[in-house]
């Protein structure tokens, strides 16, 4: 479980390809190796993976995350490239604080930026949801994008825009968002549960 408060910005150092269609990344990253245990859960943009390897290069702590199709299918990680840089974030341990909303790292679908304008010491950026997930977006409502907690500003049939402070853009990769890029995509777990319930009620 996480919170969508990233911790710090991991670069794909290399991809690997692996029997029956996994992939394996190996990041970069500033957490401790120490504090990287094998089958620990970090968010990755977004998407929960699992520690399979640790490693170091260059006196920066790796680690690597073996992605399978269904992965690489339905987020970004398809996309994945040497150099890309990603928003990291450490699971939640009991006691934390929740300081953004429960996300579970696991992504619903990839949403499309459509625009972005920069606005005083912010920026305001409209993505395109898919159709299936648009209906559980809702104004002032909760999204993780590419695993940052964000409130929802506006919402359309199956658009959204979402404001971004400075500090959010100066500790994760959205300050390089631009139109015509892909992210991650996880909705409110309350809106999509509430949403199963009524159609099991016919509703």
């Amino acid at each position: 479980m996480f919170t969508g408060i990233v911790t710090d910005i991991g670069e794909v150092l290399a991809l690997e390809e692996r029997a029956q269609g996994l992939r394996r990344l190996t990041i970069g990253c500033g957490y401790d190796r120490a504090s990287i245990a094998l089958g620990a859960s970090i968010a990755c943009a977004g998407a929960c993976l699992t520690v399979v390897a640790t490693g170091s290069r260059n006196g920066r702590a790796t680690f690597a995350v073996d992605a399978a199709a269904e992965t690489l299918a339905v987020t970004t990680a398809g996309r994945w490239k040497t150099g890309t840089r990603i928003n990291l974030e450490r699971p939640l341990k009991v006691g934390d604080e929740l300081g953004g909303h429960v996300v579970a790292g696991h992504v619903d679908g990839i949403a499309e930026v459509l625009a972005r304008e920069d606005l005083p010491d912010m920026a305001r950026i409209t993505l395109r949801a898919p159709a299936a997930l648009a209906r559980f977006i809702a104004t002032k409502g909760s999204v993780a994008v590419d695993g940052v907690a964000l409130t929802v500003n506006t919402v359309g049939e199956d658009t959204f825009s979402v404001l971004i402070i400075p500090h959010t853009l100066a500790v994760t990769t959205l300050a390089a968002t631009r139109p015509g890029d892909a992210l991650n995509l996880e909705v409110d777990l309350m809106a999509r549960y509430a949403a199963r319930l009524i159609e099991q009620r016919g509703g």
